[in-house]
């Protein structure tokens, strides 16, 4: 590996793939929580409020990225938009959450999508998202692939679902707090295979037609 690349996957002195992995769960735990909490009627900026609270409840360290939660059209945003603080979550609507939040000296970054309603094609771009998760990272197992690669075959497995994958999402790196002086630039660029527990894989995609879309993102680890 290049010294560009072990810059790359850089880490800290205090690194643990544990307290990674406890630092995912603890954030898929508050994603899970936070949307139990979300309903038909409330506003993105209510959502984000609540959203806050429950993070302050369950103790957390501090966030390392901004929470961002999506309503309906919303869900085609990528993470630099901005809140639309009165859209509202509508009887049959799609949204997503998105923490970024330190646990431990440890970042967890978990995202995914949930529907209200029985509005079906919403139902299946949720689902949909955490499918082509799953396969992307099964590739990243089994095969060893580049980060290039991962998002090649995210692209093409998405045309082959029938929905349309955002090319501007395409994951970035996690680490001890903070990732960011490593320069992990994104995992859809990254010319290596990436390490275990380093690595965000981020899947948006979107409706075909509609204005909608799903999200899902967790750490890439060898051991599922």
């Amino acid at each position: 590996m290049t010294l560009a690349a072990e810059r790359r996957e850089g880490v800290g002195q205090a690194f643990s793939l544990d307290a990674m992995i406890a630092a995912r769960d603890l954030t898929f735990e508050a994603v899970r929580r936070i949307a139990a909490g979300i309903q038909p009627g409330m506003t993105e900026a209510r959502a984000h409020d609540h959203a806050e609270a429950v993070l302050a409840a369950m103790g957390m360290e501090r966030l390392w990225h901004k929470s961002i939660i999506r309503f309906g059209e919303g869900t085609l945003d990528t993470f630099l938009a901005l809140m639309e603080p009165e859209r509202t979550l509508g009887a049959d609507d799609i949204f997503f959450v998105d923490l970024g939040v330190v646990w431990n000296g440890h970042e967890g970054d978990a995202g995914d999508t949930f529907v209200v309603g029985d509005d079906p094609e919403m139902a299946a771009c949720a689902e949909a998202a955490r499918t082509l998760w799953k396969e992307v990272a099964e590739r990243w197992r089994e095969e060893g692939v580049t980060g290039q690669t991962l998002y090649d075959f995210a692209r093409a497995r998405a045309d082959a679902m029938g929905w349309v994958l955002n090319w501007e999402i395409r994951g970035h790196r996690v680490s001890d707090f903070p990732h960011a002086i490593y320069k992990g630039g994104k995992l859809g660029d990254f010319e290596r295979q990436p390490a275990s527990g380093l690595w965000i894989l981020e899947i948006q995609i979107r409706h075909p037609t509609r204005p909608f879309g799903a999200f899902f993102e967790d750490l890439l680890v060898a051991d599922a």
